[in-house]
């Protein structure tokens, strides 16, 4: 994962010749803070608290310029809504349940493997992979 001190999505953008207006960075900040993966109706909520006067307008277009940039990476988890997550962060794999929406992240060295396996047998070598799994809890046994 990024070290979030040293390699902020600001840094990255400024490193990329991006440039980095006042309401930028209130959006690339709101990034660097979530822990979840929110979609651009959430991002503009959260950067409205720092920024009340920015438009949601302005948080989908810089939302598509830091995906454009390689920054930003968009995830569907099939309940209609684009969302985002830091492009850099360490590889993970994701778990959603189909009943609340919780996405779960996690990532399993053997399933890691696995897939290295299945591509090398099929004559590739794997440049990368996403993988959603979608469940609903199971009954606790009382």
């Amino acid at each position: 994962m990024s070290d979030a001190m040293t390699d902020t999505i600001a840094k990255r953008c400024a490193e990329r010749g991006l440039r980095m207006t006042g309401q930028r960075r209130v959006v690339a900040r709101v990034l660097d803070e979530a822990v979840d993966h929110p979609d651009v109706e959430e991002l503009h909520a959260r950067a409205a608290r720092h920024d009340p006067g920015i438009s949601l307008a302005t948080v989908y277009r810089t939302v598509k310029l830091f995906e454009e940039a390689g920054i930003l990476e968009r995830v569907d988890f099939g309940d209609g809504r684009a969302r985002y997550e830091d492009a850099e962060r360490d590889h993970h794999d994701h778990l959603i349940d189909v009943t609340t929406g919780r996405v779960i992240e996690f990532c399993d060295p053997e399933i890691e493997a696995l897939q290295e396996r299945i591509a090398e047998r099929l004559g590739y070598r794997l440049e990368g992979h996403r993988m959603e799994l979608y469940g609903t809890p199971l009954k606790k046994r009382g």
